[in-house]
């Protein structure tokens, strides 16, 4: 057996498109964190089983919506994310008969302004999305989770598709809600704000993404999507300015 696994919240303009490309699963186990628009009638409507939890953290939310599926082989995917047919096949045929491996990565393929970005450090992203539960769990932090496994963890081919964001006030919002996690984390590591990390993190992320990663091969959605990046460092570091300024005025 087969459960595909999905968190969600306010995710009604990409989760019917998600659920439908699962239907080759045997479960489909969605966990909503507190929606106020139709994600949940949507995947009432084409999921197995929807349930509902508070917003725990990446890690721990992605584990409980595990514990749900029967299956011990996991598809776990994000709400605006797509498996195409031929990730499915992959998929399918990975996991027949008795694999050595315990987990699967996959290339993950995102749009951006109506492309398909292909550089800048976007792709190909592999991430471990296909695994069995029994060998494994969700670990991390507010910003990065992974999948920490005992098993051999193999590479699959085919692309997951990504639909990140809506457009470019969607990426501000996103770098802001980013940004204010990974202060937080700075923060918890005892690291001190500094001019270096301020400005020359942010100006070095810049160059990283759009020379050295050779994001200017994607053109402007290239030079929009490295920009952004450096904003969103910029914004990290002047956000643990802001809360340790705060706390020595306590």
């Amino acid at each position: 057996m087969l459960a595909a696994v999905v968190i969600a919240r306010n995710e009604e303009g990409n989760i019917e498109r998600c659920l439908r490309s699962l239907a080759f699963c045997d479960e489909i186990i969605v966990v909503d964190s507190g929606s106020t628009d139709r994600t949940v009638e949507i995947a009432k409507s084409l999921a197995t089983k929807v349930d509902t939890r508070p917003w725990s953290g990446y890690a721990e939310q992605k584990n409980f919506a595990n514990s749900l599926a029967q299956a011990d082989w996991i598809l776990s995917v994000d709400a605006d994310e797509e498996v195409p047919p031929s990730l499915r096949e992959e998929i399918l045929s990975a996991i027949s008969g008795a694999p050595e491996a315990t987990a699967f990565t996959m290339p993950r393929k995102t749009i951006q302004f109506g492309k398909w970005i292909r550089h800048g450090g976007w792709y190909p992203n592999r991430i471990v999305r296909l695994f069995r539960k029994s060998r494994g769990k969700w670990v991390g932090n507010d910003v990065h989770e992974y999948w920490d496994t005992s098993g051999t963890v193999a590479p699959l081919r085919c692309d997951l598709l990504h639909y990140s964001f809506s457009g470019i006030s969607d990426q501000v919002a996103r770098n802001n809600q980013y940004s204010s996690l990974g202060a937080r984390k700075l923060m918890r590591e005892g690291r001190s704000f500094s001019s270096l990390g301020l400005v020359g993190k942010s100006i070095s992320k810049f160059f990283e993404t759009y020379l050295l990663k050779l994001g200017f091969l994607d053109g402007y959605p290239g030079f929009i999507i490295s920009v952004s990046a450096a904003y969103s460092v910029f914004l990290k570091w002047a956000k643990l300015w802001e809360l340790q300024r705060g706390e020595r005025q306590n």
